[in-house]
């Protein structure tokens, strides 16, 4: 045992008896596997902690506390990742007091050139500060629309429909559009033949319509009939419209298309459509 032992030492020491490098290596693989143990530590902690106090909060304090602890774990995960890398420098004989000494003056001239490193940590804080947006909020920054998946300290991650996912510097957002706070809009148009009978047609549209708003407990307004709205080359347009919860409008306006035809099939109401009528005759 005794000579296993010194086979050890000597392999990751040297003839002073300090680490060489292989017992520094080994020593930054443990110290690194030791801070991702810690860190899932952490996070699971804060997860249990905040899914109990999750139970008694509303939807929209529940987005923004999810929001400000996806930007706690981010520090904290760059907190450690900075003791990791202070530790694993002073392992290799890399003197960091004098580099924290002169972190002042470095800082100065990083800052020329990570100017917009920090325009993106101020602007990411401003937008928590002033809650423009959260987590799971449907919004538009730019060209891209999409879910809010995540909120970092430097970008801002968002889902679109097609599930590609767009990694936006917070210091490039200028102009935001939330789509996911307050009452959202529905609006369908009905057309109808000029043939039919306009009042009988909304009618029957009303009568779906108080069918929906029974059995649909998304829908804050409505829906109700406008009227007709226009007098296009083939049809009479009929508006409906009505106010959703987030996210829910779209959903809305698929069932009202849906049960206004099954309606209109049934009372014979014509909905017109592009068709070739061909005449077999003699001139």
């Amino acid at each position: 045992m005794n000579s296993i032992y010194l086979l050890i030492r000597d392999f990751f020491t040297t003839e002073y008896g300090d680490l060489n490098i292989f017992g520094k290596s080994i020593k930054v693989i443990i110290l690194l596997i030791v801070i991702k143990i810690v860190l899932r530590i952490l996070n699971t902690l804060i997860d249990r902690t905040v899914s109990r106090k999750m139970k008694s909060v509303a939807i929209e304090e529940e987005r923004k506390i999810r929001t400000l602890i996806t930007v706690f774990k981010n520090v904290l995960k760059y907190i450690l990742y900075f003791i990791a890398i202070v530790i694993i420098l002073d392992i290799f004989g890399v003197n960091t007091s004098s580099i924290l000494a002169t972190a002042g003056i470095g800082g100065l001239a990083i800052s020329f050139g990570a100017q917009s490193l920090v325009k993106d940590i101020i602007t990411g804080f401003f937008i928590l500060i002033e809650d423009q947006y959260s987590v799971g909020d449907y919004i538009t920054i730019g060209d891209y629309t999409g879910i809010v998946e995540e909120i970092g300290v430097r970008v801002t991650k968002l889902r679109d429909f097609s599930g590609e996912l767009h990694i936006i510097p917070n210091g490039q957002i200028s102009v935001v559009t939330n789509k996911g706070r307050g009452p959202m809009r529905s609006s369908v148009d009905i057309k109808i033949a000029y043939e039919e009978d306009i009042d009988r047609a909304i009618k029957v549209i009303k009568e779906v319509l108080e069918e929906i708003k029974k059995a649909n407990d998304s829908i804050i307004e409505g829906p109700s009939v406008l009227g007709v709205t226009s007098l296009d080359d083939s049809a009479v347009n009929i508006t409906i419209v009505a106010k959703t919860k987030p996210m829910d409008q779209w959903a809305l306006e698929r069932q009202i298309r849906k049960a206004v035809k099954e309606a209109f099939d049934k009372e014979g109401i014509e909905i017109p459509y592009s068709k070739i009528v061909v005449y077999n005759g003699k001139h």
